[in-house]
């Protein structure tokens, strides 16, 4: 069996962070890992600007719940629903996902949890483990699962590179020209025909 392995923010969803920067008019949050490679450099900077500002888990639940998917992204995951077992892996938290992943049908979600006190600010955050994509795919691998892996930034380069085949999907220029190893698409009929190749059985759209 085969199984797809998406990122979320970006290939199927909006960039939260970005929406909640364009709400707030806090142009520093609008930096995601298309821009900064290091996840803990990128959070630690997240928790910084929204505690001088602040704002907490509330607000940005609040704007989280006006998004909607991408056009065109609940039917892909429909489409790679009956041909593929899918699972969603991002760095995205829990305390943000509900809302957008009901809109998608509930797809299975790995991801990581944040901490908030009282008030609901943001005190951490809780990676479940390092390099969670990759060591993800590797746990799939253990258990005889083909993987195919899509996603746009940094922080999916590493699950491309372990799964049989990796996609970038809406990716930006540069990450594109770092990685030229993977195929570069940007709709989703031509990722569902990357996936197609991908494939190791017969698949029709």
């Amino acid at each position: 069996m085969e199984i797809a392995c998406l990122d979320l923010e970006g290939v199927l969803v909006p960039e939260i962070w970005i929406a909640f920067a364009e709400k707030t008019g806090i142009d520093e949050l609008k930096a995601t890992t298309r821009d900064i490679p290091d996840y803990d450099v990128l959070m630690r900077q997240r928790l910084t600007i929204l505690d001088q500002h602040g704002l907490g888990l509330p607000q940005i639940q609040e704007v989280i719940a006006t998004l909607k998917p991408l056009d065109g992204a609940v039917e892909f995951v429909d489409w790679l629903r009956e041909r593929f077992q899918v699972v969603i892996l991002s760095d995205t938290f829990y305390e943000f996902s509900q809302p957008l992943m009901r809109q998608l049908g509930f797809p299975t979600l790995l991801c990581h949890r944040l901490e908030t006190d009282a008030n609901g600010r943001v005190v951490n955050y809780h990676l479940r483990q390092k390099d969670p994509k990759r060591q993800s795919v590797k746990a799939f691998h253990s258990l005889n699962y083909r993987c195919i892996a899509a996603g746009d930034s940094y922080n999916d380069t590493t699950m491309l590179a372990e799964a049989d085949a990796g996609i970038l999907f809406h990716a930006p220029a540069n990450v594109i020209a770092e990685f030229p190893q993977f195929p570069a698409v940007h709709t989703y009929a031509d990722l569902k025909q990357e996936f197609m190749k991908a494939s190791q059985r017969e698949l029709t759209l």
